[in-house]
C-alpha cells in the first residue's frame, strides 16, 4: 500500500515538473509577444504565467515537505508546510493582481498602439498550454489538496485570462479599441485578487485552527448526545492539521462511568463514519464535573 502511495506521489510531481517547465517556456513566448504587439494584457498574461510556475514549484516542495513522517518533535509531521505553499501561492496572486491594477492605470494615461494579430496568435497558443497545464496539475491531485488546487487555480485563471486576452485581440483588430487591452488586464487582475483572497483566507483560517467550515459543531453535539451512554459532552475542539485531516478533542459526561470503553468506542464510530473525523481525543468525567450541554 505504502508503495502504491509513493508510486502515485512520484507520478503526480512528474506531471507537476511538466507543468513547470511548460508555463516558464509559455512565460518567454509571452513575454516576446507582448513586447512586440505593445500590449498589457498579453505582459500581464506573461506575468501570470511565471506566476504560475512558481506556484507549483512551491506546491512541488510543499509536498515533499509535508510527506515526511512525524517525529518526536513534530509530533503532528509536517502536513502544515502544504498550508504555508498556498499561504504564499495565495498572497502572490493577490500581488500579481494589484501590480496589474496598478500597471493598466499607468497605460490608459499613457496610451500605446497594440497590434492586435500578434496578440490574438500568442494568447490562442497560450490558451492551448494553459488548458493542458491545467489538467497536468489536477490530475495531480487538486480535487482532495488545497496546495495543489492552489496551483490548479492559478492555472485555471490564466486560461480564462488567455481567452480574455483573445477576445481583446480580435476587438483591436477590427475595431482598433486599444482600451480593451487595458480593460482586459483590469479583469484580469480582479479575478486573480478574487481567488487569491479565497485561498489566503482559507490558509489562515486552518493554521488559526479554527472549526473548519464543513463542520458542523452542533451538529456533532447532537449526535454524540444520541449515544445511549453519554449524558453531556462539554469542551468540543476540532481543527484541521492540513486540508481534510481533522482533529477532535472533547470531555464525554457519562450516564454510567463503567461504560466508559463502551462509549469511546461508539464515540469514535460516529466521528468517522458521519464527520470523517478520525484523529480524535477523548475524556471521559465525573458527572459531578459536568458543566457540559447536549446540543
Amino acid at each position: 500500500m505504502a508503495h502504491a502511495h509513493a508510486h502515485d506521489f512520484e507520478s503526480n510531481s512528474k506531471k507537476l515538473y511538466i507543468a513547470i517547465i511548460i508555463n516558464v517556456i509559455l512565460t518567454l513566448f509571452q513575454i516576446v509577444g507582448g513586447i512586440m504587439a505593445g500590449s498589457l494584457s498579453l505582459l500581464a498574461d506573461a506575468l501570470h504565467n511565471f506566476s504560475d510556475a512558481g506556484a507549483i514549484i512551491i506546491a512541488v516542495i510543499a509536498r515533499r515537505i509535508g510527506n515526511k513522517p512525524a517525529s518526536s518533535r513534530m509530533t503532528f509531521g509536517y502536513k502544515r508546510a502544504e498550508i504555508i505553499g498556498t499561504l504564499i501561492n495565495s498572497v502572490s496572486l493577490i500581488a500579481v493582481g494589484i501590480y496589474l491594477i496598478a500597471e493598466s492605470i499607468n497605460r490608459y494615461f499613457n496610451p500605446q498602439p497594440v497590434d492586435g494579430w500578434i496578440v490574438f496568435a500568442v494568447a490562442g497558443i497560450a490558451l492551448i498550454i494553459d488548458i493542458a497545464t491545467a489538467l497536468l496539475t489536477y490530475s495531480s491531485g487538486a480535487k482532495d489538496n488545497l496546495n495543489i488546487r492552489a496551483a490548479f487555480i492559478h492555472n485555471v485563471s490564466d486560461a480564462m485570462a488567455s481567452v480574455a486576452v483573445i477576445i481583446a485581440g480580435i476587438l483591436i483588430i477590427y475595431f482598433q479599441w486599444y482600451v480593451v487591452d487595458l480593460i482586459t488586464t483590469a479583469i484580469i487582475s480582479v479575478y486573480v485578487i478574487y481567488h487569491g483572497a479565497i485561498l489566503l483566507r482559507k490558509a489562515i483560517l486552518i493554521l488559526m485552527e479554527a472549526t473548519p467550515e464543513e463542520i458542523d459543531i452542533d451538529k456533532i453535539k447532537t449526535e454524540i448526545c444520541k449515544l445511549e451512554p453519554i449524558e453531556s459532552i462539554e469542551h468540543v475542539h476540532v481543527w484541521e492539521i492540513s486540508d481534510k485531516r481533522y482533529m477532535f478533542t472533547a470531555n464525554l459526561i457519562l450516564v454510567d462511568k463503567s461504560q466508559s470503553e463502551a462509549a469511546l468506542q461508539l464515540v469514535k464510530q460516529c466521528l468517522a463514519t458521519e464527520f470523517n473525523i478520525e484523529h480524535t481525543t477523548l475524556e471521559v468525567i465525573d458527572k459531578t464535573q459536568d458543566n457540559g450541554q447536549c446540543a
